[in-house]
């Protein structure tokens, strides 16, 4: 418990004890102390408990924020006390009871909202406090917004990755449970690029930095979840609005019920009991209070935010939770999304000229390049990849083979977006890329028979060869493809830039229904328009992606998703749901959880208005008294908030 509820708890005891004491002494001593007397007595517990409330509601009367739950509570009691004052009858417990009640329910919706928000501290607790930078052979401790692209920093056994880096000397395990939920430790040597916000769990590491703090994973980490709060959900957003609306209604219905009916009487020629009224008026209020929606309904996505946080699925707003729990149909990306996008030069066919010449210059002109296919061709020349007389890949060295990337040797170089590049090595003209260029240079080339990424080469004009690159599905695609038809997801469509027969190749190996292959950015942008056009209005297109290119697609989708761990920055800040460790097994889990979500909001919805319109008739007609409507009122709240934490655990989802 924080110092605020402790004091809180003390307040309930000591008003709790007060009012039990002048209970029995009223009974003993009732005709020997006179009223006033028993009336300043009996405010003192009920100031005790009570007092923040009564300020509550007199700043939201001088702010003109009049119908909220704090003045609902004051003018029921205060009311309760005058009905007492009127009758003479000295019952002043009643008003210091629903006082008290109300209070134990802000108590328990107070530890419910703290239990929360730590769940989710753990993922506060990624952010790193310093950064050990090497400084003429010494160790200096420094802000992590201060270091710089390229600074060489030291990471010793149990202190967090401050800043993402790529591994220069050491050997580890690093914990990575805070971000993606996953309990293995992952092994890290030299030149592995690592994230920030994992924990170095055993060797001593040289890292270098390649991004600033600010652009850092823990830094986007922590603004996704500071932030999804403000992007609340139709639900939420409805609740927030009923409320608005509902309070007012209710205090005029109370004081219609308070005046109303007498007057009726009145002109029936009777005597109306103007007491009994008001007393109905005041239940009535208490009964009203909204209490259970307005904090259970947030608390629940709030929790959901929470749960899907600790699985290393970051979901940027209650807004897309509660799009993901409507999903039908899931698009994907081929490479780095249900492929592990590392790719491997695995053939070269029809070749005119000497392999290993061609492989040369084939690395060269890609050399300024950074897209995967791009690096495996320069990491094929660089490892001395060498091929058999039936252009196979043969041989691969392990280490560096010597050779080099000299740069100067290139000159004159445009890429061609989602087609390939040309440039000019040791004087020859190359174009490098897929057969839409070649088509469009007016080259003819040679299809291969294998499944693979073909690459095709052309030197000054003519025909050279092509290079044949597979990539490796990731270990759990087929099994994540499952997960999702378990959750209800009716089709699923691959999207790839790929050739078609490498497309359909992926999707029969892992179960996807359909392929559209071929597609530059913006054709993938056309695809998902006509997936959205061909969907009910109620159910939801989910686009999973990781590439730079995948950003505009991402942003169309009702929800896009992206892999936080391989992702671009660009397809991470498009993105409406993040997963941090890439595992497409993560997107029927993230389903999942929204559904949990959803329907704990619906349950809550459904409780907390049903009890109150059953309790609202009872008490305009008399039947419930005050201490009833209190504990009603808190009971449902209690209730609505203990359903809206089960929304924190999702062990039984995965």
């Amino acid at each position: 418990m924080t110092k605020k509820q402790k004091k809180m708890l003390l307040r309930i005891l000591m008003a709790a004890a007060l009012m039990l004491v002048l209970y029995f002494a009223r009974k003993a001593f009732g005709q020997q102390v006179r009223e006033p007397v028993w009336l300043c007595l009996y405010l003192i517990p009920y100031l005790t408990v009570g007092y923040d409330i009564l300020l509550k509601a007199g700043k939201g009367i001088k702010n003109r924020q009049v119908f909220d739950e704090n003045f609902l509570m004051a003018v029921a009691t205060i009311g309760a006390i005058a009905i007492a004052l009127m009758e003479n009858s000295g019952d002043y417990t009643e008003a210091i009871a629903v006082m008290l009640f109300y209070q134990v329910g802000e108590l328990f919706q107070s530890y419910a909202v703290g239990k929360s928000r730590k769940s989710i501290s753990a993922l506060m607790d990624i952010r790193p406090d310093y950064a050990n930078v090497e400084a003429d052979g010494e160790l200096k401790k420094v802000d992590p917004d201060e270091v710089e692209i390229g600074t060489v920093i030291v990471v010793k056994p149990g202190e967090k990755i401050p800043i993402d880096s790529v591994v220069l000397e050491g050997v580890s395990a690093l914990d990575t449970s805070a971000l993606t939920g996953e309990s293995i430790p992952k092994e890290v040597r030299p030149g592995d690029e690592i994230i920030s916000g994992c924990i170095n769990l055993s060797g001593l590491l040289r890292l270098r930095t390649i991004k600033e703090f600010g652009e850092s994973t823990v830094s986007k980490i922590l603004d996704m979840v500071e932030n999804a709060t403000s992007r609340k959900a139709r639900s939420e957003a409805f609740i927030s609005r009923f409320a608005r609306v509902y309070t007012p209604v209710v205090c005029c219905s109370a004081l219609a019920l308070a005046i109303l009916p007498p007057l009726f009487f009145l002109l029936l020629g009777q005597a109306p009991d103007w007491g009994d009224w008001i007393y109905r008026a005041l239940t009535f209020l208490v009964i009203s209070c909204p209490c259970a929606l307005v904090i259970s309904i947030p608390l629940s996505f709030f929790a959901g935010i929470g749960g899907a946080s600790r699985e290393g699925v970051l979901v940027k707003g209650s807004n897309y939770l509660e799009a993901l729990s409507k999903t039908q149909m899931v698009a994907f990306d081929k490479t780095g999304t249900m492929t592990l996008g590392v790719f491997e030069v695995n053939g070269m066919h029809h070749s005119s000229m000497d392999n290993e010449r061609l492989l040369e210059l084939a690395a060269h002109a890609e050399s300024f390049s950074t897209h995967p296919i791009a690096r495996s061709i320069q990491k094929a020349y660089l490892e001395g990849a060498v091929f058999r007389d039936d252009g196979e890949s043969a041989e691969r060295k392990a280490e560096p083979s010597g050779r080099k990337l000299d740069k100067a040797r290139v000159s004159q170089v445009r890429e061609i977006g989602g087609n390939g590049l040309v440039a000019r090595v040791d004087g020859l003209q190359l174009a490098i890329g897929n057969a839409r260029l070649m088509e469009s240079l007016g080259i003819s080339y040679v299809d291969c028979r294998q499944v693979g990424t073909v690459v095709h080469i052309a030197v000054d004009g003519a025909y050279a060869g092509h290079l044949l690159i597979s990539d490796r599905i990731k270990p759990t695609a087929k099994e994540a493809i499952r997960a999702l038809r378990a959750a209800g997801v009716k089709r699923t469509v691959m999207l790839t830039g790929d050739a078609d027969g490498v497309g359909r190749a992926v999707a029969e190996e892992i179960g996807i229904d359909e392929v559209r292959a071929g597609l530059l950015p913006g054709e993938k942008v056309t695809a998902v328009e006509e997936l959205l056009a061909k969907k009910t209005e109620r159910s939801v297109l989910l686009f999973v992606g990781d590439g730079i290119n995948d950003a505009p697609v991402l942003t169309r989708a009702d929800v896009g998703i992206a892999m936080g761990a391989l992702g671009s920055d660009a397809a991470i800040e498009a993105a409406d749901v993040v997963l941090m460790d890439d595992d497409p097994k993560k997107i029927a889990l993230a389903i999942r959880i929204a559904r949990k979500c959803m329907r704990i909001v619906h349950e809550n919805i459904g409780l907390a208005i049903g009890v109150k319109l059953v309790c609202l008739a009872l008490g305009a007609a008399g039947l419930a008294n005050m201490w009833l409507a209190i504990f009603a009122d808190v009971g449902v709240m209690v209730l609505a908030v203990l359903n809206a934490i089960r929304a924190l655990f999702t062990k039984n989802l995965r």
